[in-house]
């Protein structure tokens, strides 16, 4: 069992997904106690990057559905003796430090509304989570707690005939019946955080009374000080990508080691070794680097936009979606991208090609030594489920995870903020 100093601060993860916000907060200083998550490939993904220091969490700490947590009458209280004998800390007095979750969103983003055949809001199981969230957080009773979701919650509607903004109106009001804490939100955006990508997300963060943050009646969550400063440190696409560039490379193939050594600051962050300030060298053995083996027209096709700066031929346009090429640089608005679960959204800035999964996981700032489990793709209903039949189980593939992930970078600085005001 590993050890848990008297001064480290703790948290639980629900909804964690493949560990992106856990990742980030473990980088800061926090020590994860327990950990939700119900898709399988998603939570094996959770657990193999932890294994070897927090062997506590496959071996008890863990749940995939958060409904049998919480309709366990006596699960809460089993839970603070289990913790307490693991950790040898009375968990009553010296409570969890956090709690995080992000309750899944397909409901409420773009392409999860698209998706959702015609179903209301109010219908779709997964839209309700919050709900669970809010009652997990009332038991535990955690210093702080934050809720993570889509920028579509805010203007969503429970059925066509609704208010507009209703639902994110109904979560707030949730959160803040919990008894002693003061609620704020925000709408962020991951670019101001240093991830190389758009990416809004908006943040309900609620701070327990009696830790006396100092509070203004405004809603804003930065201007009450319970989110971090922007850092605006964000790399362009060619920071992230460039080393992992394979002059040979082949369609359907896989680039097994680094074609070369770290080409600036940002890539030898990345590619620093678990728990280690050594970095992956040029030959050095690398994972998830496998490309999709495009068709020759789809190959004419990324040619060309890479040729004409993204610009798609007639021939080549269709309705469903339009692919967009990655630039090698930003322009002085920065990052206008979101990654997505769909990787052939977009076109590699040089190579005819969509991104691999370790490019999409430096996207969401994944450090090159984490691994996912799973497959690495899919589509169609197994990855959308389908509603109207009562079909809402999904496939959570490689790409998926990574794009419903929580950016490391935006999780750690989050987690660093958290830190300093729980030292205060």
């Amino acid at each position: 069992m590993p050890k848990l100093k008297p001064k480290d601060l703790t948290f639980i993860d629900l909804f964690a997904g493949c560990g992106g916000l856990s990742l980030g907060l473990e980088q800061a200083g926090f020590f994860p106690l327990y950990v939700n998550e119900l898709n399988k490939d998603a939570l094996e993904t959770y657990l193999i990057n932890r294994d070897k220091h927090y062997p506590h969490l496959r071996n008890k700490f863990y749940s995939k559905d958060i409904k049998n947590v919480i309709y366990e009458k006596k699960f809460f209280t089993q839970l603070f003796k289990d913790l307490n004998d693991a950790f040898e800390r009375d968990f009553a007095e010296h409570t969890v430090d956090v709690v995080a979750g992000g309750p899944p969103c397909q409901g409420f983003s773009g392409i999860g509304i698209r998706r959702s055949y015609s179903v209301d809001k109010e219908q779709l199981p997964s839209n309700h989570l919050f709900q669970d969230m809010a009652f997990f957080v009332h038991k535990v009773k955690p210093k702080i707690f934050l809720f993570e979701n889509v920028q579509g919650l805010m203007r969503s509607k429970w059925t066509s005939g609704g208010k507009k903004g209703e639902i994110f109106d109904e979560v707030l009001e949730t959160f803040r019946k919990i008894p002693n804490y003061d609620v704020k939100y925000k709408l962020v955006y991951a670019k101001d955080y240093g991830v190389p990508q758009n990416r809004p997300r908006v943040l309900v963060i609620g701070v327990r009374k009696d830790l006396n943050i100092k509070v203004i009646e405004d809603n804003d969550a930065l201007e009450n000080g319970f989110l971090p400063k922007p850092t605006n440190d964000y790399p362009n696409i060619e920071d992230v990508f460039s080393d992992l560039i394979d002059n040979k490379f082949e369609y359907g193939g896989t680039t097994k080691n680094y074609p070369s050594d770290p080409k600036n600051y940002w890539q030898e962050d990345i590619r620093k070794k678990f728990r280690s300030n050594k970095t992956f060298l040029k030959g050095d053995s690398l994972t998830e680097h496998k490309y999709s083996n495009h068709s020759d027209k789809i190959r004419e096709k990324f040619s060309y936009m890479i040729k004409n700066k993204g610009e798609i031929p007639e021939n080549f346009k269709t309705k469903k979606f339009a692919q967009r090429l990655l630039p090698r640089k930003w322009d002085d608005k920065g990052p206008t991208i979101t990654a997505t679960s769909l990787p052939d959204d977009f076109v590699h800035y040089s190579q005819a090609r969509s991104p691999t999964v370790r490019e999409w996981a430096r996207l969401q700032t994944f450090p090159d030594w984490y691994q996912f489990a799973g497959k690495r793709t899919t589509g169609g209903i197994r990855r959308a489920g389908n509603p109207r039949e009562s079909i809402f189980e999904r496939e959570v593939p490689k790409y998926t995870q990574i794009g419903n992930a929580v950016p490391v970078k935006l999780a750690f600085e989050i987690g660093k903020h958290f830190s300093k005001l729980l030292k205060k």
